[in-house]
């Protein structure tokens, strides 16, 4: 299984949308150089104002594109960095991936997936009524999250539009993906 990277976003700032990037570099342990989110403990405002010393799980968070697609046709417009992630594939089924997942990002860099978004209200006040897309429940009333996946990142290298994103499984069993 492996698929494209199509899109690279990072903002320095906190701030909803993070801008597109002809190149990211992501740092091993720490996430993607230059962007607010990155380091070694949460940098998420909620998650440090509950404990500022938890690990950071959310260094990297992914998009698949086909999602864009999938809420274009309900009529909203979601561009790759709109609603904050760092890089948006496509061909990869992220949300199916377990936790520990690796995915090597162009020649260098991978990152070991930790777990899904938990998507928040930030989504509904970028536009309304896109938070019920992304999140809801299936026919056993499960809670779905399709917001993307977050990750750490283990081998540091600079990602850009186009690259190959290949896919390496953890050893079985696997753990499906819980929000982090």
């Amino acid at each position: 299984m492996s698929g494209t990277v199509t899109a690279v976003s990072r903002n320095e700032t906190y701030g909803f949308t993070k801008p597109n990037r002809d190149s990211v570099t992501l740092l091993a342990g720490l996430g993607v150089e230059g962007d607010v989110h990155a380091g070694v403990t949460v940098k998420h405002r909620s998650r440090v104002a509950q404990d500022p010393t938890q690990p950071n799980l959310r260094q990297v968070h992914l998009i698949h594109e086909e999602l864009f697609e999938e809420v274009r046709a309900l009529g909203f417009e979601v561009a790759p960095g709109a609603i904050g992630e760092n890089i948006t594939t496509r061909g990869i089924d992220l949300l199916s991936l377990p936790v520990g997942t690796l995915l090597h990002l162009g020649e260098e860099a991978v990152v070991e997936v930790t777990g899904l978004r938990n998507p928040c209200m930030q989504i509904e006040d970028f536009q309304g009524g896109l938070l019920k897309q992304v999140v809801g429940r299936d026919e056993a009333g499960n809670i779905v999250r399709k917001a993307g996946i977050m990750s750490v990142v283990t081998a540091g290298g600079v990602v850009r539009p186009g690259d190959p994103v290949r896919i390496e499984l953890p050893a079985e069993p696997h753990r499906p993906l819980e929000r982090v």
